[in-house]
C-alpha cells in the first residue's frame, strides 16, 4: 500500500476541516446536546467511517490485495471505536471533577479530543521504537486508576463532597507554570481577574483530557498494529473513532446518568482497566528493580474479555439502579 504525500496532507486536511465545521456548526454556541442531537451526529460519522472505509477497498483493493486494506480499516475502526469506551469514563471523571457545566461540556470534549489527534498522529509516527521506551508509563497510569477507582468508591461510600478546582493537583502543577483561575467565565478559556490575564480551569480540563486520551493510546495504537501494518490506516481509524468519541460521551452520559449505582460500577471498571494495564506494563517490563529489567511472563487481558467485562458490569449497575429506583418509587407511592 503506497500512500503518497499528496494524499497524507489531503487527508489530514480533510479531517482538520470537519472538526472545525463541526466547532463552528454545532459546538461554538454553548448548549447541552440532546440524545436525539448527539445520535444523529454519531451516525453521521459512522457513515462517514464507511465511507472512507469503502474509498480504502475500492482504491487500494486489486486482485491481488483481495481488499484487504478495507477490512484492516473497518477492523481497526470497530476496535478503536470500541476500545473508546475506556477513554469515556476517564472523560466523565475530568468533567465531573472540574464541575464543568453541561452546556460547556462539548467545547472541552471537542478540542481536547482534536489535541489527542495531533498527539496520537505524533505517537503513531513514532512506531513502535516509542512503546519500548515508554513501556514504564503504562505502571504510573495503571496505578494511577486503580488509585482513582478506590477513591471513586470510599469517597461515594462516605458522601464526600467533589474536589474544589482549587484543591486538585493537576490546577496545582498547572499554576506553576500559567496562572489559573478559581472559577468559569462562561465557556472562555482565557479571563481576567483583578485585571490580570489567567486561563480558565476550562484550559486545564482539556489538555487533561487530550493527554489522558494519549495515555490510552499506548493501549489501543499497539492493538490496531496487530490488525495492519499501514500507519496511514492506523491513524485514519484512530482519527474516525475520535471524532465519533464526543457524540458516544453523550449519548452514553445522557443513558447513565439515571444509574444510581454509576460510581460503583465506575470504579470497578477503572480498577479493572487499571489491573489490565499494569499485567501489560509486567509483559513489556525494562524497568531493572523488577525482573532485573526482564519482561514478566503474566497473562494479558483480551480486548474481547475486557469488553465483556465492561459490558457485564454496565449491565449489572443498570439492572441493580433500575430496581432501586423502581423499589424507591414504590416506598414513595405507598406513603
Amino acid at each position: 500500500m503506497h500512500v503518497t504525500t499528496t494524499t497524507w496532507i489531503i487527508t489530514v486536511v480533510v479531517l482538520l476541516g470537519f472538526i472545525v465545521f463541526d466547532f463552528v456548526s454545532h459546538v461554538r454556541k454553548p448548549h447541552a446536546p440532546s440524545m436525539k442531537e448527539a445520535s444523529g451526529w454519531m451516525l453521521f460519522y459512522i457513515a462517514l467511517a464507511c465511507l472512507f472505509g469503502g474509498f480504502l477497498w475500492w482504491k487500494w483493493g486489486g486482485p491481488e490485495g483481495a481488499h484487504q486494506h478495507g477490512i484492516e480499516f473497518f477492523a481497526g475502526y470497530i476496535t478503536e471505536l470500541s476500545l473508546s469506551v475506556d477513554n469515556l469514563f476517564i472523560f466523565a471523571l475530568i468533567i465531573s471533577s472540574f464541575k464543568i457545566p453541561r452546556e460547556d461540556q462539548q467545547k472541552v470534549l471537542l478540542i481536547g479530543i482534536a489535541i489527542a489527534l495531533v498527539l496520537r498522529g505524533l505517537f503513531i509516527a513514532a512506531g513502535a521504537a516509542a512503546l519500548n521506551a515508554w513501556s514504564w508509563v503504562f505502571y504510573l497510569f495503571g496505578f494511577f486508576l486503580v488509585y482513582t477507582a478506590v477513591k471513586l468508591i470510599v469517597d461515594e461510600i462516605r458522601g464526600v463532597e467533589e474536589t474544589h478546582i482549587d484543591d486538585m493537583l493537576v490546577v496545582k502543577w498547572t499554576r506553576k507554570i500559567i496562572p489559573v483561575s478559581s472559577h468559569f467565565d462562561g465557556d472562555r478559556l482565557i479571563t481576567r481577574v483583578d485585571g490580570k490575564r489567567m486561563v480558565t480551569p476550562l484550559v486545564v480540563a482539556l489538555v487533561s483530557i487530550g493527554f489522558i486520551d494519549l495515555m490510552f493510546a499506548f493501549d489501543s495504537v499497539p492493538a490496531i498494529f496487530g490488525l495492519t501494518q499501514e500507519p496511514y490506516i492506523v491513524f485514519t481509524a484512530n482519527a474516525f473513532a475520535l471524532m465519533g468519541l464526543r457524540q458516544m460521551y453523550f449519548l452514553l452520559d445522557g443513558l447513565l446518568e439515571r444509574l444510581v449505582y454509576l460510581p460503583y460500577g465506575l470504579g470497578f471498571i477503572l480498577a479493572f482497566i487499571g489491573g489490565k494495564l499494569l499485567l501489560h506494563a509486567l509483559h513489556e517490563n525494562t524497568l531493572p528493580f523488577i525482573n532485573g529489567g526482564e519482561p514478566v511472563h503474566v497473562p494479558e487481558i483480551p480486548t474481547v474479555v475486557s469488553l465483556i467485562v465492561i459490558v457485564a458490569s454496565l449491565a449489572i449497575t443498570a439492572i441493580a439502579s433500575l430496581l432501586k429506583t423502581r423499589r424507591d418509587h414504590r416506598s414513595s407511592a405507598a406513603v
